[in-house]
């Protein structure tokens, strides 16, 4: 059975990276076409905000992409679990973004990059968050009413005390 779930782990992951690579060689493309033939837009701006979509995609490929023993076609390893939440998502994240700015750059101008600055925001969004909730977990351990012991007894005492 567990053997069922790599070979289903590896044929997803597989799949999501086929189509993270398809979507970004078709938006880049029609970025360099419109770029180069239609209307001028900062090659330079496209370069510098690409670059952390670039290395998601290179993480994402070389995490989760399943690994087969070349001989023997046989899986080694079939990859990190591409739709788990937390970091993997994260870095998913920045890659959507980054491609709905360049199709904004390519309808509406370089201020299209705009939008980009929702990942800066995000990241700093969550942060703070996490920065509250360890604040918060720090204050409790402190707190102790009047320096006495928790008390020992029954689920109920403890609740009211």
């Amino acid at each position: 059975m567990a053997q069922k779930a790599r070979k289903d782990r590896a044929k997803a992951n597989a799949a999501a990276l086929t189509n993270l690579h398809t979507g970004t060689l078709i938006i880049n493309t029609l970025f360099f076409l419109f770029t180069f033939l239609v209307k001028k837009r900062s090659v330079l701006l496209y370069v510098i905000l690409s670059i952390p979509s670039f290395v998601c995609e290179y993480i994402l490929e070389s995490s989760g992409r399943p690994k087969y023993d070349p001989s023997t076609k046989t899986m080694k390893a079939a990859g990190e679990d591409l739709s788990a939440p937390g970091l993997t998502e994260y870095m998913f994240d920045v890659i959507w973004t980054t491609w709905a700015s360049v199709v904004l750059v390519i309808l509406f101008g370089n201020w299209g990059w705009l939008l980009w600055s929702v990942v800066p925001a995000y990241g700093a969004y969550k942060g703070y968050g996490l920065l509250g909730a360890a604040r918060g977990m720090a204050g409790m351990q402190g707190q102790q009413p009047d320096g006495t012991a928790p008390v020992a007894g029954n689920r109920k005492q403890r609740r009211a005390a």
